[in-house]
């Protein structure tokens, strides 16, 4: 029995299994800014948009759909690399198209959406800087009384998780091209105990 309490067949049973760890997504910066953006697009639809808008539901659902693919594409590592990549995809696109809804509200609006060199944008690139940030890390932006600075704060934020999911999806391509998929590892970990028996 190991210091851990598990007996050394186990533990060599985990280092050659072909189920790679999966499903840790709670510990991926896109899905603890994901979960910030979807809570953050509820408080906003609620204060700023009709009810009946159509957006609403919308914005939600793209939302949603940013964060649940993220927790699918982490689940789905284990039994398949090309879905974990299609589902990163697709929770990026989500994102993409809630982007266009907030640019939306501010071009209607008249409102004007920060560059890189507008002075709140420099400072949301602060806060942004803060270790686990939260909800609470960003409230007084996200729920600020100006519209104009929750929506920019969100369009921030979505931006940077759109940045980290780009980056993610690059590493799972590399990481299939030199390790390629389940079958192969299936094939690899059936050759394995093949070759130890002979």
């Amino acid at each position: 029995m190991s210091p851990n309490g598990k007996t050394m067949e186990e533990k060599s049973q985990k280092a050659e299994g072909f189920i790679p760890d999966h499903g840790g997504y709670r510990k991926l910066i896109t899905y603890q800014k994901a979960e910030i953006i979807f809570d953050g697009t509820v408080y906003f639809t609620k204060r700023f948009l009709n009810k009946y808008d159509r957006t609403v539901d919308q914005m939600v659902q793209a939302a949603r759909s940013g964060k649940q693919n993220i927790v699918e594409a982490s689940m789905a590592s284990a039994a398949s690399k090309q879905t974990e990549i299609m589902l990163t995809n697709v929770a990026r696109a989500s994102l993409e198209e809630l982007l266009v809804d907030y640019k939306d509200f501010l071009r209607t609006k008249n409102y004007t959406q920060w560059d890189k060199n507008h002075i709140l944008y420099k400072r949301f690139s602060e806060i942004n800087r803060t270790p686990n940030a939260t909800y609470e890390t960003y409230r007084r932006a996200i729920e600020n009384e100006d519209p104009e600075i929750c929506v920019n704060s969100m369009i921030c934020l979505r931006n940077i998780v759109s940045f980290l999911l780009h980056r993610q999806i690059k590493s799972l391509e590399k990481a299939f091209i030199e390790q390629g998929g389940m079958r192969e590892r299936m094939t690899k970990a059936r050759i394995d105990y093949r070759n130890k028996r002979e």
